[in-house]
């Protein structure tokens, strides 16, 4: 699958609306430092993320919880696409394991339906499900090609 069918996909993701926004960034510290307890009492933290960028992953948890508050709020899927092909090249570099990006997304919406009104989780949800089904997508577009 190339970008731009990536690309075509995000397109068909439905905006959430302005109350699913608000909600989101209200709860985002509860999110955020549920998400951190979960991913440090993994067994294999230091697989995922290498031993020396825990901080770096909460930073991370931060910065994601930011930006999707941003996207929920107004929804470009060209920005969405891009920036997570950015953060995939910037943290596997720093040693981050491709499948730390399933284990957290995969956290995060156990955390989201937990903590987010049921109307909420519904439309914030396919942003989320997006992300985790193409991780394979992203982590292979966002490798170096060696020529």
């Amino acid at each position: 699958m190339s970008l731009e069918i990536l690309q075509k996909s995000a397109d068909r993701i439905k905006p959430a609306s302005k109350t699913a926004s608000q909600e989101y960034f209200e709860k985002k510290e509860s999110l955020i430092s549920s998400l951190n307890e979960q991913m440090l009492n993994r067994e294999d933290i230091n697989e995922l993320v290498g031993s020396a960028n825990i901080t770096l992953m909460k930073d991370n948890h931060n910065n994601h919880a930011l930006f999707i508050h941003s996207i929920l709020s107004n929804y470009n899927s060209i920005v969405f696409t891009e920036t997570i092909l950015w953060v995939f090249r910037a943290y596997m570099s720093r040693g981050f394991h491709p499948n730390y990006w399933s284990a957290s997304l995969n956290t995060w919406m156990q955390i989201l339906k937990a903590q987010l009104s049921p109307e909420s989780y519904t439309q914030i949800f396919p942003f989320y499900e997006w992300m985790l089904i193409n991780v394979p997508l992203f982590t292979n577009l966002s490798e170096p090609k060696i020529k």
